[in-house]
């Protein structure tokens, strides 16, 4: 059994006579507050996002060695039911607590009785004390309890919340030799001091507020005035700011939060975590490779005492959403936050401004555009200097543009001229954040002129004859998780008529299936005998088309055309306005890469040995899913062909290339065909384009301009053929 408190003394029968005739200096009234919730209890309070059941308080005159009345009142959760060690510590039932009242009449009630904050008060001026301040057995009660549980309600807590002295702490500053202040419990504190306490009290809390009333009061026996002058502070509003790239953050303040809604503000990441101090501009929202938001924000805090806190939040709740709150590092931080822009650190110095993202704008917009869009309804902190435009790095724009506003309410006045009109174009606005700012500016500051491929351009490995014979049937409707072998089983006795490497699975610009898949087979009558064998059968609970097409019509949807109930039509990279006619094939001078440039590149990306044709005829090259970045590919890309017997990449037989050109395939690779190059491209940025690719051998001279006389490297056309 817990061994009871000592009896404090009573309060006198003129406390403020007392206080006033004692003129010794110490802290203000204090008020000893014990809670506990429907769940876990002790360092693990508030861990499980339960609510709060119960408040145990106890006013205390440090001046006069005084206390007030104990009082203790039930709070009703809107969980009812209550955890095994609740139950057996508290002896509470869900029937008692049902009864009880909310936790807003709890704290300031004013209509059934009186609440928390006319009994402290009361109790306050019957002692002759002034301002009071909370004193609590660490930190959860009020960073993981109370307000956690005020913001989840829409409940505005009283100041007084907003401050408290950790007693775990004021005591290990007189007692340094004991163990870490997080490890202390009231019961430890008074066996330390030796006090002694009375077995009778068994009340669940009563005897915890009893203890640490008596722990304070010895304490102040022998303070020397330093006891009680630094109370803990929760932030009432998280405050936005700048980070640099050159400031160091240390990786014990750092979390990972998961999860977050897309729509999420760097304000409600930090209502997540209410009652713990979030450090100024330390939420950092992450965006992905698209610039749009990902779901995850870095977070940083005041402490490393806080952040160990916020990691026992680990999937807790934001609406409907259970948050996963993980480890991270200061340089984590930094790299999603930090910025190295003048312009930009200007445009986040002013304080208290709500930042919103405009998206979609004309590229001739300016700031009187955007002023004019805005109206005067919603005025920019600033006039044009509380814009910010995002430009590539040679000052073309991007459309993207970032604004300040004063206030909440002009903020939400903008926000409802979401996808307005601005010329022809609509407009989208969002909510940002500094970090957010920092992010975009950087990612387009430090973009190359042309981007970096993600995967290399691999030539389909045998050639597509054309033709208007429909001797190929299309499977629309495919199940995402669809294989080779579902598709064999799905076409049965057909299987035994694909063509070798005839299985063509569909992917989408992301790379993953598409539902949809061509087949080669050996003739149109067997694609016909096929379609009409298996049209509308069923493959995994899901009704399959299968229809007729031909070869021509096949290669044109795998080159990102669509084939439609309406007919065909071509992709982008066939349209005249975009590029050439055909990928067929490029007259080159064999030529070669330097030795020492080759260091450069593993040996990893060598591409397969020369293959010497016999005659010379048209090869046809289709893209793989990094073309994206360079031909406006909008449908489909295809996956690498396989064989009815064999999953997976092939090598080409000597048969299908025996009539490729000499011209082609005498070099030891692929051909590539570079469209829309600046003219202001030299040899390193095509380079840097093709890292971790390599190119033939021995020259740089590979890269062959095309269309023009030769020129010198820094003459380049906008068209290169690379080797």
């Amino acid at each position: 059994m817990t061994p009871p408190p000592p009896q404090p003394p009573s309060p006198g029968p003129n406390p403020a006579a007392d206080s006033a005739a004692d003129p010794r200096p110490g802290p203000g009234t204090l008020v000893v507050l014990f809670g506990a919730t429907a769940g876990a209890l002790g360092s693990d309070l508030g861990s499980d996002e339960t609510d709060l059941i119960l408040l145990v308080w106890q006013v205390v005159e440090p001046r006069s060695r005084q206390v007030g009345t104990l009082h203790k009142s039930l709070v009703r959760a809107e969980a009812a039911a209550l955890s095994p060690q609740c139950r057996e510590a508290s002896g509470l039932s869900a029937d008692s607590l049902a009864r009880a009242e909310p936790l807003d009449k709890v704290l300031q009630q004013v209509s059934a009785g009186a609440g928390f904050s006319q009994l402290v008060s009361g109790d306050v001026a019957l002692l002759g004390g002034g301002p009071y301040t909370l004193c609590t057995d660490g930190q959860q009660l009020l960073r993981q309890v109370l307000h956690p549980e005020a913001s989840r309600k829409n409940l505005v807590l009283p100041d007084t919340f907003f401050s408290f002295y950790d007693l775990r702490r004021e005591f290990h500053e007189q007692h340094p030799s004991t163990c870490p202040a997080r490890d202390l419990t009231v019961a430890t504190m008074a066996q330390d001091l030796g006090l002694e306490t009375d077995a009778t009290e068994d009340d669940f809390g009563v005897w915890e507020v009893k203890t640490m009333v008596a722990v304070i009061l010895h304490l102040l026996e022998g303070s020397s005035g330093q006891l009680f002058s630094k109370p803990e502070v929760v932030k009432q509003k998280y405050e936005t700011g700048p980070c640099n790239k050159a400031d160091v953050v240390d990786s014990e303040t750092v979390v990972r939060a998961r999860g977050l809604p897309w729509q999420s503000s760097d304000q409600d990441v930090a209502r997540f975590f209410k009652g713990l101090n979030v450090a100024r501009g330390g939420v950092a929202l992450c965006l992905n490779a698209q610039g749009r938001r990902n779901g995850e924000a870095l977070i940083r805090f005041v402490d490393s005492e806080q952040r160990d806190l916020a990691l026992q939040r680990h999937k807790h709740h934001m609406g409907v959403r259970y948050i996963e709150v993980y480890k991270a590092t200061g340089e984590e931080f930094v790299k999603i936050a930090g910025g190295t822009s003048l312009e930009v650190a200007r445009f986040l110095s002013r304080e208290d401004q709500v930042i919103l993202r405009l998206r979609g704008l004309p590229f001739s917009a300016g700031p009187a555009d955007v002023l004019s869009f805005l109206g005067p309804e919603c005025p920019v902190t600033g006039g044009a200097d509380g814009l910010l435009f995002v430009r590539h790095p040679d000052g073309r724009p991007t459309g993207d543009a970032f604004a300040l506003f004063a206030c909440e309410e002009l903020a939400q006045a903008a926000l409802r001229r979401h996808k307005g009109m601005l010329g022809k174009r609509y407009i989208e606005l969002f909510r940002s954040t500094a970090a957010e700012v920092q992010q975009v500016l950087n990612r387009y500051a430090s973009s190359p002129l042309l981007p970096t491929l993600t995967a290399p351009l691999l030539p389909i490995p045998f050639p597509l004859a054309a033709g208007t014979g429909r001797d190929c049937v299309r499977l629309r409707g495919l199940p995402y998780t669809a294989t080779i072998e579902d598709i064999l089983s799905f076409l049965g006795e057909a299987a035994a008529d694909i063509r070798p490497h005839g299985v063509h699975m569909v992917l989408n610009q992301q790379g993953r299936p598409s539902g949809d898949a061509f087949i080669q087979m050996t003739s149109a009558e067997r694609a016909l005998a096929a379609a009409q064998r298996c049209h509308k059968k069923m493959m995994k609970e899901r009704y399959v088309e299968v229809v007729p097409c031909s070869t021509e019509e096949m290669s044109r949807v795998l080159m990102g055309g669509a084939l439609g109930r309406s007919g065909m039509s071509p992709p982008p990279c066939k349209l005249p306005c975009l590029s050439p006619p055909a990928y067929a094939t490029f007259q080159a001078t064999p030529t070669l890469i330097p030795t020492e440039t080759t260091a450069l590149y593993p040996s990893s990306a060598l591409l397969p040995a020369a293959r010497v044709p016999a005659t010379p005829t048209p090869i046809a090259y289709y893209p793989g899913p990094a073309t994206q970045l360079y031909m406006n590919y909008t449908a489909y890309y295809p996956s690498p062909p396989v064989s009815p017997t064999t999953v997976g990449y092939l090598t080409t037989p000597p048969a299908a290339l025996a009539s490729a050109p000499t011209s082609v395939l005498s070099q030891p690779g692929a051909l590539v065909r570079m469209q829309g190059v600046p003219y202001t491209a030299g040899m390193k940025d095509l380079l840097s384009v093709f890292q971790a690719y390599q190119l033939a051998p021995d020259d740089y001279t590979s890269l062959m301009p095309v269309g023009d006389p030769p020129r010198t490297v820094l003459q380049a056309p906008k068209e290169w053929v690379c080797l």
